[in-house]
């Protein structure tokens, strides 16, 4: 990129079909709304009706022209992945872009469904799930892409092999930092698996930097604590970038010609927090195809989905 990348940038998206995680809101849904806005047809999968149809009228507000649909998923149950791919697959025959976006940050100590700690289980495990059982369809369609969202504590982030489901000594910051941790370690080998595989899907990384979102509430929230909500509103509103410029190295990943598998990219500003998208580097723990092999083979074991060898 020769110059700052914005939406302007973007290439036209017509015909392309594309599923959002966590699109009603957020990243989520600046994202929805960038891809939208250039012709994609973008499913807008996310937990509730209740949560993406207000999203999707906010949406369709702006742009009458729109092309959204919302389909029903929870990352945080097996049940309800499969569910979703089954849908989707009955439903298309394509698909152009899996953008790996939704999760959660900073919990106190909760399980999904089936029975992993909450922040390894939505933001990991659901995410690898999801995307094996729709990588047929990406396969099936040209020049497709899986786009997963990482953070900058993934630098903070160390899988626990021997306890990853954190049954003792729970803390949610290390915890959300192995949930980014993994998501790198994840799509990196994806992209390695795919090549290795003959596929010509591209698995790429994204990073809003501190981006302003109702993210960071949600924990404070759940602990009933008034004095870590007003931290986390008074730093959003100093030191956050809006959550329409935090998505732009997902939207950049999702769309450009420009972009390279087993790549991340993130904000181009000071220590990567804030800017517009350019390639960015990673902790070496990212990198580490030893872990990424061992974490693939744990999170095939725990989803009991398997795909490429």
């Amino acid at each position: 990129m020769t110059k700052k990348w914005t939406t302007e940038q973007m290439p036209r998206m017509d015909d392309k079909v594309v599923v959002v995680t966590g699109a009603n809101s957020g990243l989520g849904m600046e994202t929805t709304r960038a891809l939208a806005a250039k012709g994609a047809h973008v499913v807008m999968a996310c937990r509730s009706a209740e949560k993406a149809e207000p999203a999707m009228a906010a949406l369709k507000e702006q742009l009458p022209r729109a092309s959204l649909e919302f389909m029903p998923l929870d990352l945080a149950s097996l049940a309800s992945i499969a569910a979703f791919a089954e849908s989707f697959a009955n439903a298309y025959t394509r698909l152009d872009v899996l953008c790996n976006n939704a999760g959660v940050m900073a919990l106190p100590y909760r399980k999904t469904a089936d029975g992993f700690e909450m922040q390894i289980g939505t933001n990991h495990l659901g995410h690898f799930a999801l995307t094996g059982r729709l990588l047929k369809l990406l396969n099936a369609t040209e020049r497709a892409r899986v786009v997963t969202v990482s953070s900058m504590f993934h630098a903070q982030g160390r899988i626990r092999f021997d306890d990853i489901n954190w049954t003792q000594g729970y803390k949610k910051w290390p915890a959300y930092g192995q949930s980014k941790l993994a998501n790198l370690l994840f799509a990196f080998e994806l992209q390695r698996r795919l090549e290795k595989s003959g596929s010509e899907v591209l698995s790429v990384a994204a990073h809003p930097g501190y981006a302003a979102t109702n993210l960071q509430a949600v924990g404070p929230v759940m602990e009933n604590s008034g004095f870590l909500q007003t931290l986390m509103d008074v730093s959003n509103k100093l030191l956050a970038q809006p959550a329409e410029m935090g998505a732009l190295p997902s939207i950049y990943a999702c769309s450009s010609g420009d972009v390279a598998g087993g790549a991340y990219y993130g904000p181009d500003g000071f220590k990567e927090m804030r800017g517009h998208p350019v390639q960015v580097g990673c902790s070496k723990r990212a990198r580490s195809e030893a872990d990424a092999s061992r974490l693939w083979a744990l999170s095939q074991d725990l989803t009991k989905v398997r795909y490429l060898s």
